[in-house]
């Protein structure tokens, strides 16, 4: 890069408690700590700062999003002082657009939905030369800065883990690993990646292909369409719909199909599971507890084989040899998060438990697994 990065090295935290529960090593790298809370400053301000290299500080920033992205853009333009604009349909939280405000981005809601706040906002662009509609995770710049933190963890730990777990939506943050394990040789490390149940278009849309368990019957959830992409030839899940708490972040329509591909085609394995919302609220709840930081429940999702051993095991089978595991949970953040969700969340997990019997949990091989509450 030509300038300095926008963002700095995120630690990477040996969790005594997760360790001793899985008997494992565990460590936790804390993409919340950025300035926008999440992993997307990463490449979202990469992005920013690639759009200012070429069409200088008349550039302006213009984003379709009410969640992560639309603040890392926002967080970004503000450290850079050029300007941005936040697009997002209307039922957005007040909360998120003073957040926004705060960091001095413009923030126009219009339209009823995602999509046609995302239209607005590429009529913007279309009209304004030095505009420019920064991508919320399908684009390579992305990936690239995202996966510096794969080289940070690689130089935080003294030998390579034995799997990575992340929480995915579009893919974004895989793409990123991905293409961040390429960079350093470690393709043959596995990425375990989590959904929750109703807003898992990436679970869906490996299970469609290459032999996979679903890629001959495609059976899919209600209001999910199967979707061909010719162009880069995959076979992607396309949710019209979500039933999911964690949407607001994990809920993209369809999964990217090149980091789809990507996975697909990768030497070391990519693992998917998909967990009902009470087990992520759950998991929420006891990393709070333990490691008093308090993350969103799209977040929390990729933490919930951190608290449950067999389930964990299940993903991330023992080793023959016996050696101890190592592993690395990405910490993603996610600032639409406050103690009262915390506390709600924990009362559905709890009511929920209270009820007895298992929480049943998808495994990207057509299995059911089954976790105790």
């Amino acid at each position: 890069m030509a300038n300095p990065p926008l963002w700095t090295e995120t630690p990477l935290l040996f969790s005594s408690k997760i360790s001793e529960t899985l008997g494992v090593s565990a460590y936790l790298k804390l993409e919340n700590l950025h300035p926008s809370h999440s992993f997307k400053y990463r490449g979202l301000s990469l992005f920013a700062q690639r759009a200012l290299e070429t069409h200088g500080h008349a550039v302006h920033l213009i984003v379709a999003s009410g969640g992560n992205a639309g603040l890392a853009v926002a967080c970004a333009a503000n450290a850079l002082n050029v300007k941005s604009s936040v697009y997002l349909p209307s039922g957005a939280a007040q909360s998120t657009l003073d957040i926004l405000r705060r960091q001095g981005a413009e923030v126009i809601v219009t339209g009823r939905f995602y999509a046609e706040a995302l239209q607005a906002a590429q009529a913007h662009v279309n009209r304004e030369h030095h505009a420019v509609l920064a991508p919320a995770y399908d684009h390579e710049v992305l990936w690239e800065g995202h996966g510096s933190m794969v080289s940070e963890i690689s130089s935080q730990l003294s030998s390579k883990p034995d799997a990575i777990f992340c929480s995915v939506g579009g893919g974004g943050l895989l793409g990123g690993l991905i293409h961040g394990c390429r960079q350093i040789g470690w393709d043959d490390v596995p990425l375990i990646t989590l959904e929750t149940i109703g807003s898992d278009c990436f679970f869906h849309s490996i299970s469609l292909n290459s032999g996979r368990f679903n890629s001959v019957k495609k059976l899919l959830p209600p209001d999910v369409n199967v979707v061909e992409d010719l162009e880069h030839g995959v076979t992607l899940a396309h949710f019209n719909k979500f039933s999911s708490r964690a949407s607001g972040s994990l809920g993209a329509s369809q999964p990217s199909p090149r980091v789809v591909k990507m996975a697909l085609s990768r030497s070391g394995n990519v693992v998917c599971a998909s967990v009902p919302d009470e087990l992520s609220m759950q998991a929420l709840g006891l990393f709070t507890d333990d490691h008093k930081l308090l993350v969103e429940l799209a977040c929390s999702t990729t933490l919930t084989p951190a608290y449950k051993p067999a389930f964990f095991d299940r993903l991330m089978p023992v080793k023959a040899s016996g050696e101890k595991r190592t592993v690395v949970f990405i910490v993603c953040g996610g600032f639409k998060i406050s103690l009262d969700d915390a506390t709600e969340y924990r009362r559905l997990a709890d009511e929920d438990k209270a009820r007895g019997g298992t929480w049943s949990v998808l495994i990207n091989d057509g299995s059911t697994f089954g976790v105790d509450k």
